[in-house]
């Protein structure tokens, strides 16, 4: 490594010999150029580099090589034409710097530190070898110096310039630090400074739904710096770094370590990578990309890269389909204009110019001098070369330099104006000035609208987004597809033309680069132990929770009146759900309740048709009226379960059925005890004949309604029952329902009717075996023990149901335990009253008495 530098540097100091397939010129070159002017400015930057392979002596020229090679940077050499039409438009100006012609002196920068701060010594002193403090040879003004175009040439010349307080104009990358001012307080910054670069390549990777990226910087202070700024944007807004690689400044340093981790890089689910460097610190970089097969990689980097270093070894380029981050500035069409003309005779002090023309317009050249021996197509212009060589458009650094020219003219035009006030009479004298008198000016001139010579100026940022489109290899076009201004409203601060973007040829769509597959609506993401949030695996949502979004962290609880659908995308509104007269539930019980209802007033009517014959007279008809007319009414409760429900109807539903039911089982109490007393009791005939004339069993009925009243009023007195919806019984439904209020209060109604049916069925029971002519015991008792099986059914059924099912087992019981109350009564009564007249008669009762007291006797 020592010997190659040694080797560079003793080239470059000496000689620029130039190698080519045909021809030979082993001559001195002279690497500088000199643009005569009153006042002068330096400019320092590389255009070519000298490299060799095989390290042979040459026979008759001492310390040069047989075989080395010279290689242009076309990219570099518009710095200068940037230049010359600068200080040209300066001087064609009338009303800028009248009578004082500027000019420039430029010196190629190579590689060498040593050398560069040669160079700028002999151009700060004239002298070949040059002394401190000395200035020999010098007759016009050096007014200030131009560096780039990396931040360790404008350091190292700074460093020496600094001593004299000479002003000095870098053209970018910007450096912060170059920015210290207890360092280099005569340097001012023309490149933006790139404090929205992070939030910008940010917003381009939301925009795309790019989250897992991969980072390439320089391992210096600026990639540190980027890195951070870079890292702080991502976590906020969950775009992750895949993978990290710092590259040395050193190409050849860098390619042994690059070329350990190029696997990772390929085998990397990172399809986007961000690059962000300048050319010197991505030369490497970009020689050993474009010299590999890379295009399923989307690169995303700043605009200081060279697109044409790149190896041709394939038609399609590694770095077609990438996107870049310009500063924005105005369009120069006058420099396009200016580059058109530029050709060798119209400006012979160009060293460069018939190298160029040699190269690629195959005109000869001069053996002695490498100057070209005869015109050669007079129409060949730089407008000619392929865009990926040399581009027509004035680039963010040569427009740096162009406003770096102007700023400092303009100072220099206020402190001519100083001196022309200051000395009206001496007008023709030419400007007298220190350079460091410039300072006081520069700092005022506000260069552009996004970029300031202060230092302490706080600046927004507007870039443009290219597209580089090099398919086929060597198109070359940096295509504008988009814009990133930081003053815009967050959500108008990037704007793209997607259908302007060419992508890579691998790739037919927009590029996916994720770690994990997005998770559709319906599933949330689940973060994996010990990977990046980007990193995760997909689970569907919980129960009624949705998610109609991709990449959701928490699914959305639907609210208590949706449910969500089975995709669980999407919340529905529940359907309202009860025992509607329309369900097939509803319309069958609603038909018995209406059949058994009209068949109990049929058997009411038969009954009082019939009221004179004996078996209605002998089974009490007055109660057997109360009974039928009690029944009705129970087969007619259920029409207030069937039906939406309300505030009224569920409150008449618990006080009809426990009115109703209590009335309908003292009159079956009642009947019982009556037939005790007509059959069982021992009491005098006197006291008989009283209960039964006075019929007091009758006021069993009042009694114990009185009973059920009392409970019901404490029950609508404490917790009455109220209108309910229950959503979580059946999915996608909203049971409507009657909430008993208190539970206790219904149970105790429904206890004393089990109570009451217990009662009646204790009294039949007893009664069982009472002479059968017109004795209705065994009908009652079978009656009350069917009535009292359904209710204690119905206690753990109805418990174990919701919703509608549950006001269906409460229809049913009602509707069951009547109908056994009205068949066990009285469909026998109605069989004889109806089929078997014969048997509702005196005269069969006479018969059948002295039949049955014909068998006692003889037995």
């Amino acid at each position: 490594m020592s010997s190659w530098t040694f080797i560079l540097g003793i080239l470059l100091l000496a000689t620029l010999v130039c190698a080519y397939s045909s021809s030979e010129c082993y001559v001195k070159i002279k690497e500088d150029i000199h643009h005569e002017g009153d006042v002068v400015i330096g400019a320092f930057f590389p255009i070519h580099i000298v490299y060799t392979i095989n390290k042979i002596l040459h026979p008759s020229l001492v310390h040069y090589f047989k075989d080395f090679h010279l290689q242009y940077n076309f990219r570099n050499y518009e710095f200068l034409l940037a230049l010359v039409f600068a200080v040209e438009e300066i001087n064609r100006n009338p009303y800028l710097l009248s009578n004082i012609s500027l000019g420039f002196d430029f010196y190629n920068l190579p590689y060498n530190e040593i050398q560069i701060l040669m160079n700028a010594a002999i151009w700060l002193t004239g002298m070949s070898n040059p002394l401190s403090n000395y200035n020999c040879g010098k007759e016009n003004k050096a007014a200030a110096v131009i560096t780039g175009t990396s931040w360790k040439t404008s350091a190292h010349i700074g460093t020496l310039l600094q001593l004299y307080k000479f002003p000095q104009l870098t053209f970018g990358p910007f450096d912060p630090m170059l920015s210290d001012q207890s360092q280099f307080s005569s340097v001012y910054q023309m490149a933006p400074k790139d404090t929205f670069l992070s939030l910008a390549i940010v917003s381009l990777m939301l925009h795309f739904h790019w989250t897992w990226v991969g980072l390439l910087l320089p391992d210096d202070h600026r990639g540190t710096e980027i890195l951070g700024d870079l890292r702080e944007k991502m976590e906020s807004t969950r775009v992750c770094i895949a993978f990290v690689e710092m590259i040395p400044g050193t190409w050849t340093l860098f390619s042994n370590k690059f070329w350990k981790n190029l696997g990772k890089i390929q085998e990397s689910l990172a399809n986007v990578i961000i690059i962000y460097g300048d050319t010197d610190s991505l030369q490497g970089l970009m020689r050993n990309l474009g010299q590999q097969f890379l295009t399923r990689k989307v690169w995303v980097m700043n605009s200081q890269w060279d697109v044409t270093n790149h190896a041709d070894y394939f038609m399609i380029d590694s770095f077609h389909g990438s996107l870049i981050f310009k500063h924005y500035h105005e369009e120069m069409l006058g420099f396009t204009n200016f580059i058109r003309t530029v050709n060798p005779y119209k400006y012979p002090e160009d060293n460069y110019l018939p190298k160029l023309w040699y190269l690629f317009f195959k005109c000869p050249l001069s053996g002695l001098d490498c100057q070209l021996l005869e015109t050669c197509q007079p129409n060949a212009s730089l407008e000619d070369l392929p865009r990926h060589i040399f581009n027509m458009a004035m680039s963010e650094e040569s427009y740096n330099i162009y406003k770096a020219v102007h700023a400092v003219a303009h100072s220099l035009h206020e402190i001519s104006l100083q001196q022309v006030q200051l000395q009206p009479n001496e007008n023709g004298k030419a400007i007298e000035f220190f350079p460091w008198q410039l300072h006081h000016f520069l700092r005022k001139i506000n260069v552009d609208h996004n970029m300031a010579l202060d230092w302490k100026q706080k600046i927004d940022a507007e870039y443009d987004i290219l597209n580089f489109w090099n398919f086929p290899k060597g198109l070359g076009l940096k295509v504008k597809v988009g814009t990133f201004s930081s003053n815009a409203p967050q959500h108008q601060q990037l704007l793209l033309d997607e259908q302007m973007i060419k992508w890579p040829e691998t790739f037919s769509e927009i590029p996916h680069s994720v770690c994990s597959d997005s998770c559709g609506p319906g599933f949330r993401k689940a973060a994996l132990e010990g990977k990046a949030v980007c990193c995760y695996d997909c689970t569907p949502c919980p129960d009624n929770e949705i998610s109609n979004e991709t990449d959701v962290d928490q699914c959305v609880k639907c609210p208590a009146d949706h449910f969500a659908n089975m995709e669980k995308n999407q919340c529905l509104q529940k359907i309202v759900s009860f025992l509607a007269h329309e369900d097939p539930l509803g319309a069958i019980f609603t038909s018995i309740a209406l059949c058994f209802s009209s068949l109990t007033a049929v058997v009411l009517g038969v009954f009082v048709r019939h009221k004179h014959t004996p078996i209605v007279k002998a089974n009490n008809r007055s109660l057997s009226y109360t009974l039928l007319i009690t029944l009705t009414i129970c087969f007619l409760c259920p029409l207030l379960f069937i039906g939406r429900p309300n505030t009224i109807t569920c409150i008449l539903q618990q006080i009809t059925f426990g009115g109703a039911f209590t009335v309908a089982l003292a009159t079956v109490l009642a009947k019982a005890i009556t037939v005790i007393i007509a059959f069982r009791v021992t009491f005098p005939g006197r006291v008989v004949r009283w209960l039964i004339v006075s019929r007091a069993p009758n006021f069993i009925i009042p009694f114990c309604s009185l009973i059920q009243i009392v409970l019901c009023g404490i029950w609508l007195g404490t917790s009455p029952p109220f209108l309910d919806q229950d959503p979580h019984v059946e999915y996608g439904h909203i049971i409507i329902v009657c909430n008993k209020g208190s539970a206790i209060a219904f149970h105790c109604v429904l206890g004393y009717l089990c109570f009451l049916a217990l009662g009646s069925y204790i009294m039949a029971f007893l009664s069982r075996n009472l002479p059968n002519t017109f004795n209705e015991a065994k009908f009652l008792s079978f009656s009350m023990l069917v009535f009292f099986c359904v209710w204690v059914t119905f206690l753990p059924v109805y418990h174990s149901t919701k919703g509608k099912v549950m006001v269906a087992m409460e229809v049913f019981s009602i509707l069951a335990s009547s109908a056994a109350l009205l068949g066990f009564i009285f469909a026998p009564k109605c069989y004889i009253i109806l089929l078997r007249p014969d048997k509702n008669s005196l005269h069969y009762m006479r018969e059948i008495n002295h039949s049955r007291r014909s068998n006692i006797l003889k037995t």
